[in-house]
Formats: C-alpha cells, structure tokens, sequence
C-alpha cells in the first residue's frame, strides 16, 4: 500500500489468481483452528475437497528436495515429507 491507501505491486513474476475455496484451503492447512474465524458459508463444498487433494502432494516437493541440501536437520523434513501424503490420503488428522 502506498502512503494514500492504494495498492501497490512490488514484484508480480508468478502471480496467480485463484478463487475462494482454493485460497480458504490454503489457509486451513496452514492456520488450522486458527482458520475457523476466516471462514466463509455458501462456497463450493466439491472445490474445497478437489484443492486439498492437490495440495497435500505439492506440500511435499518441498521437504523432500531439502535433505539434498546441507539441512542439519534432515529427520525434520522426513517427518514433513511423510505427514503430507497422508494428509492428501485421508489417513492422517485432518
């Protein structure tokens, strides 16, 4: 924002537009309960669960590229890598 108000882009290479139900996912797997009071009534209930399912997996390139680095702590990211497919399976705490 600039100094009226305004919005302001600073650097758009790789901006995306998404819609709600993808951008409350995104939100839910990050906040957990603390996503409760953003939530929104009246969205898509199939988009939500499409979204989630597609971005379970991608939370898991990440940690698994890590380990190639020079990460100390690599048990970390193990558990990341295996708690996210999981996730996106349906066999773990939602």
């Amino acid at each position: 924002m600039d100094a009226d108000g305004n919005p302001v882009a600073i650097d758009i290479e790789g901006s995306m537009c998404f819609d709600v139900e993808r951008e409350h996912v995104f939100l839910r797997i990050r906040l957990h309960d603390a996503h409760r009071p953003l939530r929104t009534d009246g969205l898509d209930e199939g988009r939500p669960a499409l979204y989630e399912l597609a971005q379970w997996p991608s939370l898991t390139a990440g940690p698994l590229r890590l380990p190639d680095g020079d990460l100390s702590d690599r048990a970390s990211m193990a558990t990341i890598a295996e708690y996210d497919p999981k996730q996106a399976l349906g066999l773990g705490p939602t």
